[in-house]
């Protein structure tokens, strides 16, 4: 924040917990209890560590005791336990008179500040599995090879989905058509995977590889970023050095519609917008229109709008808008950086107006931690029944190629769960559209006194899920509010009770409120 930032300080209500600001912070919600601190304008945690910590994030904190803070640009806050110090550019209004719940919070800042747009993505996302390239072919997708991903899944028994062709599908960065010599005849495997039932989309960043021919003509344009000598920003990220698309340039903008409206053309069905993390872009750039780094991050979700079939890893506000948002690559280990910040980080993103939200890829999707060869299976499984009943479910390694057949009979149970509950998926999805309201809401959503309960999650307002998260488990604990549920083993629990439920390989604890 800048040296004319203004300190608004808030004193906290009796028993009043926050949520917002990050999505990468949810497995730390609710804030208020404990010391917390963070700036919403920078991608870094307090340690410096941690580049994706604002990877989807908003200008939000909302109350369980009905209040909520938003502001249009980023600010920084804290929490020590008896305060919530919000620092802006401006003085911050606390909106709500402290009488109300989380619900009533949420709703109030959707509708005064991220009103739904009253679409979602495509029902295909929600209504399909998820099939991504990532894990089996990183850095090296073919015509053939994606080809026989697809057959793959099939005659493992798994149902067509959404094919997602991860990178290195184009030639450069930049030249967003599929390279011939490594997609001979693009149009012709996209007809095919469309006779198999799949959609397909594509990835793509906001980068330019430096010295091509798209490139030059784009420098000569004067549409790529420049940095604070005025030169075209090189900016190195993940998969090395490229140049940086002016966000804030509509031409720029335009420009690559252009591109992604000609891959529709060819056949392809929407776009993995990836990159345009808040680190992309520095304080000290000159773009064509100012713009901070949330602004430009928010300009590449926009484009993400005019794509039914879309995906975001990052993303500044647009809260309401029909866009699908997966979390962060997640390692494979059980631990709350990875399965353990599934549930958790899920409802964040709900919280901060993201309804649409799909956990990781299955088994994670960091390409380094989920191995190729000896894949903890059970770990496998357990991810795959916390995907069952997310919004979205998205596979990358291919179950039948590292899953025994006890194992792979479990993930098809967990598919199995998902069909039996899609119809409620659906409605909740077209709920969300018309709301603002999550699919997936924590348990404070609508019972305030379960403020701190964010191990399991509610499925509308009358599903508890209750994934089990812990390695070699064989029961997990169940927080059940008040009223009568019944389990889908058949037991009928009357609330409020903590219960410990039986959790073999292949169950999927969940709880319908009864009446």
């Amino acid at each position: 924040m800048n040296n004319t930032a203004q300190y608004t300080t808030i004193d906290l209500l009796p028993n009043e917990l926050w949520w917002g600001g990050r999505a990468a912070d949810g497995r730390l919600m609710p804030f208020g209890a404990q010391p917390f601190s963070c700036d919403l304008a920078t991608w870094k945690h307090e340690d410096g560590q941690l580049p994706e910590a604002s990877n989807q994030s908003a200008p939000l904190l909302v109350s369980t005791c009905g209040r909520y803070v938003w502001c249009d640009k980023p600010f920084a806050f804290s929490f020590d336990g008896k305060h919530l110090t919000v620092q802006a550019d401006h003085a911050v209004t606390v909106h709500g008179d402290g009488d109300g719940t989380l619900r009533d919070a949420f709703l109030a800042a959707s509708r005064n500040h991220f009103p739904p747009s009253g679409a979602t993505p495509a029902k295909a996302m929600f209504a399909k599995p998820q099939y991504n390239t990532w894990i089996e072919m990183p850095y090296r997708p073919t015509q053939q090879a994606v080809l026989d991903y697809a057959d793959a899944m099939l005659a493992a028994d798994m149902p067509p989905g959404v094919l997602m062709i991860d990178d290195k599908w184009s030639p450069d960065y930049g030249t967003w058509t599929f390279d011939p010599a490594t997609f001979p005849d693009p149009q012709e495997m996209l007809r095919q995977l469309h006779d198999k039932g799949f959609d397909v989309i594509v990835w793509l960043v906001p980068f330019v590889s430096p010295d091509s021919a798209v490139f030059r003509e784009l420098e000569a344009r004067g549409l790529m970023l420049r940095d604070r000598h005025g030169r075209t920003a090189i900016r190195r990220w993940w998969n090395g050095l490229s140049a940086v698309l002016d966000l804030s340039n509509p031409e720029a903008r335009q420009w690559i519609r252009g591109r992604l409206d000609a891959l529709c053309e060819l056949g392809v069905d929407g776009f993995k917008f990836d990159g345009a993390d808040l680190y992309d872009f520095h304080d000290d750039d000159l773009p064509s229109t100012p713009m901070t780094s949330n602004d430009m991050c928010e300009q590449w979700a926009a484009i993400g709008v005019h794509y039914p079939f879309n995906e975001f890893r990052a993303c500044w506000k647009m809260g309401g808008q029909p866009l699908a948002q997966r979390l962060q690559d997640k390692p494979a280990a059980w631990d709350e950086h990875g399965i353990g910040s599934l549930i958790p980080e899920m409802l964040a993103q709900g919280m901060i107006g993201q309804p649409f939200v799909c956990p990781d890829m299955i088994g994670g999707g960091e390409v380094n931690s989920a191995k190729h060869s000896n894949v903890d299976q059970e770990f496998f499984v357990r991810y795959a029944q916390i995907a069952a009943l997310s919004p979205m479910m998205q596979f990358s390694t291919a179950p039948s190629r590292v899953l025994d057949a006890d194992h792979l009979e479990a993930v098809r149970k967990a598919l199995a769960i998902r069909e039996e509950y899609l119809p409620t998926i659906l409605r909740l999805a077209d709920h969300a559209a018309q709301t603002g309201e999550p699919i997936i809401r924590p348990m404070a959503y609508h019972f305030p006194d379960m403020d701190t309960v964010t191990d399991q999650f509610l499925l509308g307002s009358d599903i508890i899920v209750a994934p089990c998260t812990q390695r070699h488990a064989v029961s997990r604990r169940v927080s059940i509010p008040e009223g009568r549920w019944r389990g889908d083993d058949g037991q009928v629990i009357a609330g409020p009770a903590v219960i410990d439920t039986p959790c073999p390989l292949d169950r999927l604890p969940r709880f319908m409120r009864e009446g």
